[in-house]
């Protein structure tokens, strides 16, 4: 095919027609059934990683759309229908639940799982100590109050790396609403009220909800403003364990995060855990003790991203239901704010 042409100017590509994206589609369609009839378990195999990998792309499309109409001065709504606000719906206070810690095992379960990427493997023991787990997610009313508390101008709060991105220009970066680096993506002032760019369209901050379209950066220094921390890939995973994975799924159709207390999850425990917002840990992307990338051109799936990013955890509302489980190992770089992320507290017992 040629050289591989520059991944940061694939932007610059022009575009096929509708009419052309949907015959090639077509195309690809009929070659894949007539590809599958042969039950070659190799090629059912690689179907099945494109499958997973193209709910992926579902997501990112919502996200990429939500971006782009974000970006634009008049905010057009991508859907103005969506049921993204449910009447009387309001946050609950918060709570922690306690966990002994101890040797747990992480990881996806081999031939338990219908399918796991290859990141979540090996399973394997970790050494966790007792802490404890927010029940719900932080909202837009408490980072709001990190905010006018003057969280964005305590260097003290913020990691080295973040506090130098607080003083890039936010419009240089390609953000939306002329927010700080600091602050929620699509968030704004109108008339001195807060408002936010949904896929609906600007709307009045609703502060119950989670707040989302946060950094790593940001979700740290809320937490340590909390006098509090995020949680460990390993402490989340831990906590989700044995939980059914039910919540605020793209199928949903609210293409927004919901307060708490609508039922996702159930009242014991961390609600929330799944949907909503990709939830910020403290863990790096790395691989696992005895982690082996697939073999050939697979292998560059995962494990050539594991560098400079951290793992977030538990699907958003943008996010495809059963696309995600407790093992499910997503990661950003740290500076992200453009997919549904949000934060949840932790802290040690």
């Amino acid at each position: 095919m040629g050289a591989q042409y520059p991944r940061p100017r694939r932007g610059l590509l022009s575009r096929p027609t509708v009419d052309e994206v949907y015959a090639y589609r077509r195309h690809v369609d009929a070659a894949m059934a007539v590809l599958l009839e042969q039950s070659d378990p190799e090629i059912a195999g690689r179907t099945e990683l494109g499958l997973h990998h193209e709910q992926q792309h579902q997501e990112l499309l919502l996200t990429d759309v939500k971006l782009n109409l974000g970006s634009n001065p008049l905010r057009p709504a991508y859907r103005e229908d969506l049921d993204d606000r449910r009447p009387g719906a309001t946050g609950s206070r918060r709570s922690f639940s306690e966990f002994e810690g101890g040797v747990v095992a992480i990881g996806a379960h081999p031939g338990q799982e219908a399918f796991c990427f290859d990141n979540e493997l090996p399973r394997h023991d970790v050494v966790l100590r007792p802490f404890a787990l927010a029940n719900t997610l932080v909202t837009n009313a408490e980072f709001l109050a990190f905010m006018e508390d003057g969280g964005l101008e305590r260097p003290d709060l913020w990691l080295s790396d973040g506090w130098a991105g607080l003083a890039v220009d936010a419009s240089a970066s390609g953000h939306a609403g002329g927010s700080s680096a600091g602050a929620p993506l699509y968030w704004f002032r109108e008339d001195e009220v807060w408002m936010e760019y949904r896929l609906s369209g600007a709307r009045e901050l609703d502060p119950h909800a989670p707040v989302t379209h946060v950094s790593f950066y940001s979700a740290d220094a809320f937490a340590r403003w909390s006098g509090m921390r995020l949680p460990t890939e390993q402490e989340w995973e831990h906590a989700a364990a044995g939980r059914a994975v039910r919540g605020n799924f793209a199928d949903v159709g609210a293409l927004h995060p919901l307060p708490a207390g609508t039922g996702a999850n159930g009242s014991d425990g961390p609600r929330q855990l799944f949907g909503d917002v990709w939830e910020w840990t403290a863990s790096p992307y790395v691989p696992y003790p005895g982690y082996r990338p697939l073999p050939g051109t697979l292998g560059e799936y995962n494990g050539k991203f594991m560098s400079n990013q951290l793992v977030l955890r538990g699907g958003s509302c943008a996010t495809p239901r059963g696309h995600v489980r407790p093992s499910y190992r997503n990661f950003f770089y740290p500076g992200d704010r453009w997919q549904f992320t949000g934060i949840r507290l932790a802290h040690d017992l």
